[in-house]
């Protein structure tokens, strides 16, 4: 599978262990590469389903100069947008309390930005799903933050762990997105890179 891709070597620039993870189910050799100090802020004026895919592009020009003519770089950026508002990674547990309990009862997005570049060629794309909520008290939140101390993940929850068989009443969209990465999509843009 993915036989277009055999020249080159696939870097996937993340820290996230989800996202390896996920790469991992193409069974695609990958390395994983990163650079510090990225600046990941993004103008006001974009509307906020966008900002991810931006983001993911600021990630891909950070790596330009670094890829060889033959490596390929995935970049990628989650956000949890709730109403008119981006939840990113809490600064603390308390943030994440918070943010879990402005989740509690609605549906949000969980937006995934991704670009894969190389020297001569990019492509970007953005997935989108919807996730609702179940009303959840501040004693299961609790319980989740001190038990599973979700500060590496935008939204303050990992769907794949105790809060989503709790609290995650529906889903509509991709599920691995939601873990961070849109693996189906991805597959596609790569196959056709």
């Amino acid at each position: 599978m993915l036989s277009n891709l055999n020249k080159y070597t696939i870097l996937l620039a993340s820290k996230s262990p989800r996202r390896r993870e996920l790469l991992h189910l193409l069974r695609i050799p990958f390395k994983v590469v990163t650079i510090g100090g990225i600046d990941e802020s993004y103008p006001s004026s974009i509307p906020l389903l966008d900002v991810p895919q931006y983001v993911s592009t600021v990630k891909a020009d950070a790596f330009q100069k670094h890829i060889g003519d033959d490596e390929l770089v995935i970049t990628a950026d989650t956000m949890v947008i709730c109403g008119n508002f981006i939840l990113g990674k809490p600064k603390d547990c308390e943030d994440a309390v918070n943010m879990l309990m402005n989740l509690s009862g609605k549906t949000h997005q969980v937006a995934t930005g991704v670009t894969i570049s190389t020297k001569w060629k990019r492509t970007s794309f953005t997935t989108v799903t919807d996730v609702t909520f179940a009303e959840i008290t501040e004693e299961e939140i609790r319980y989740y933050v001190d038990n599973y101390m979700p500060l590496d993940k935008a939204g303050a929850y990992g769907i794949q762990e105790w809060i989503g068989a709790v609290a995650v009443a529906g889903i509509n969209g991709s599920f691995y997105n939601v873990m961070g990465l849109p693996i189906h999509r991805l597959y596609q843009e790569l196959r056709n890179f």
